[in-house]
């Protein structure tokens, strides 16, 4: 733990900052419980359409596509912005960052729940997607820099679980609550939630200039290590999206299973998503290369499983819950990595990582979208499993090339 600290410290002080003290452990861990639950809050509005597309749609008189745009746009926003939004803050204090990030995703969510039109809607989705893209840069270093360099990776695995958790109880909760009510309620609950963050951000984090924050830089800069850490991780999210997108046709269709049953799936493949979160960020401080690596293999296994044995019911849920246990941990993996072999600041570094890994998943859609009136839906999880294998050969190929 002690070498890890002085080689940060080492690195800050190569660029000339100092390395800026810990706030007291009660307010490290409210501050880091108000970013998970930001992180919570984030997700679910991403994702949140997709449950309540319907009740959207026949509210606003808008066709289904429309209102899908209000995810795809998102995601295509944060793959774009991410980088250039971080640069441009690059020194600004976190605090005033996170603060007003948080003031965005109030005004925007308040926004999208009061919107007549579906322009107006779409323009709040958009304000929360540049908020969220920012956030997920800045956030990262900030939440680790709390902690000593030894739970690091724990505190990384504690908020992809959180975020994570916005798949398995959020969209569901707010899907629930927005048929029993109105499509535009479950939105203004994310406008509490993130009032919530913002006030415990404002009160209680530090403010310290960027590059005096604990963890602004990393451990052992490798720049070769973070382009393959990169290359992987976007190939990796190419792969998993080219099958994920139509895991629902692929349960009917090649699994033959009942849309009740599918859909007792589906939350159970988001069940084995947290689950795999939670089991690796046991183990990325102690073995973070070996994470990523393993995370990415284990994708790769679930998918072409999926893809042989996929019309066999009991093979087809083993290999389904072990895609879903590991799609959350490569994410998180990739992001640990980040703070290790960073060449510049982690914050730039979590930008590009983030801002490549939702690239992946666009063109892993697009990857299926080609793929399935050529071969059928099957045939998508060849094609991402292989994808896959390309990541782990990449990081094998990184691994020994190594200086040792």
């Amino acid at each position: 733990m002690g070498g890890a600290r002085e080689r940060t410290q080492e690195a800050a002080t190569e660029t000339g900052a100092a390395v800026t003290a810990r706030p007291a452990p009660w307010r490290a861990v409210a501050v880091l419980a108000a970013l998970m639950l930001a992180a919570f809050t984030f997700n679910t509005a991403e994702n949140l359409p997709v449950g309540l597309l319907e009740l959207i749609a026949q509210d606003l008189r808008v066709s289904l596509p429309a209102v899908g745009l209000l995810v795809t746009g998102y995601a295509v926003t944060v793959a774009v912005v991410s980088l250039p939004l971080t640069h441009a803050v690059r020194a600004v204090p976190r605090r005033h960052v996170l603060a007003g990030l948080l003031a965005a995703l109030v005004v925007s969510s308040l926004a999208a729940a009061v919107a007549g039109a579906y322009w107006s809607l779409l323009s709040a989705r958009l304000l929360t997607a540049l908020a969220q893209a920012l956030f997920w840069a800045v956030m990262g270093p900030v939440a680790v820099g709390l902690f000593p360099p030894g739970v690091r990776g724990r505190v990384v695995g504690a908020l992809s679980v959180a975020g994570s958790l916005a798949l398995v109880l959020g969209v569901p909760a707010g899907t629930w609550l927005g048929q029993r009510s109105d499509w535009r309620v479950p939105v203004a609950v994310l406008a509490a939630l993130g009032l919530v963050c913002l006030v415990t951000i404002a009160v209680l984090l530090p403010t310290a200039r960027p590059e005096e924050e604990p963890a602004a830089f990393a451990a052992r800069p490798d720049r070769r290590r973070f382009a393959t850490v990169l290359a992987a991780g976007a190939l990796s999210a190419t792969g998993a999206f080219a099958g994920y997108t139509y895991i629902v046709t692929f349960l009917g269709d090649v699994g033959g299973f009942p849309p009740e049953t599918v859909n007792v799936l589906f939350a159970a493949f988001g069940v084995a998503s947290v689950a795999g979160v939670s089991v690796t960020g046991v183990f990325l401080d102690r073995f973070p290369r070996a994470a990523s690596a393993v995370a990415v293999a284990t994708q790769a296994a679930g998918m072409l499983g999926l893809y042989a044995a996929g019309s066999h019911p009991v093979a087809a849920v083993a290999f389904l819950m072990l895609m879903g246990g590991a799609l959350g941990p490569v994410f998180m993996a990739t992001q640990n990595e980040m703070l290790r072999c960073a060449p510049g600041r982690t914050d730039i570094a979590f930008a590009a990582n983030s801002g490549a890994y939702n690239a992946g998943m666009a063109a892993g859609a697009a990857l299926g979208g080609l793929v399935l009136p050529l071969a059928g839906v099957r045939a998508t999880f060849l094609a991402g499993g292989l994808t896959t294998l390309a990541a782990c050969t990449v990081l094998l190929a990184g691994a020994r090339l190594a200086p040792h």
